[in-house]
């Protein structure tokens, strides 16, 4: 498990990263995740570590799972690795956003 100072600064990064709120990813996921005949139930859209990282915006730091913490750090991982679109061709930006999008990230927001 982590120790208090590490999960604080990991509660507050993730939070940094994770730039949408809890009901923007909820609507993006059933966005994202929606057929042209048929749209997904709420609890189920998206992929399952956007739906691991909406039930942590929905928990209190004390809450938190030895899972969420790896998610969130993943999370944070993933966001520092992937965030920079401005050198990339516009259908890769597109792409690539929608899927930070996926994770609560929003790159276009500042």
């Amino acid at each position: 498990m982590t120790d208090a100072l590490e999960l604080d600064a990991l509660w507050e990064e993730f939070h940094r990263v994770v730039n949408m709120t809890s009901q923007e990813l909820a609507g993006w996921l059933r966005v994202s995740d929606a057929q042209e005949d048929s749209e997904p139930l709420p609890d189920r859209a998206g992929p399952p570590t956007g739906q691991h990282v909406l039930a942590i915006l929905q928990k209190r730091r004390t809450d938190l799972t030895d899972a969420d913490i790896q998610v969130m750090y993943d999370v944070v991982d993933t966001v520092t690795e992937e965030a920079d679109l401005e050198n990339e061709p516009e259908p890769e930006q597109t792409r690539r956003r929608h899927q930070l999008m996926t994770i609560g990230h929003d790159p276009l927001r500042p």
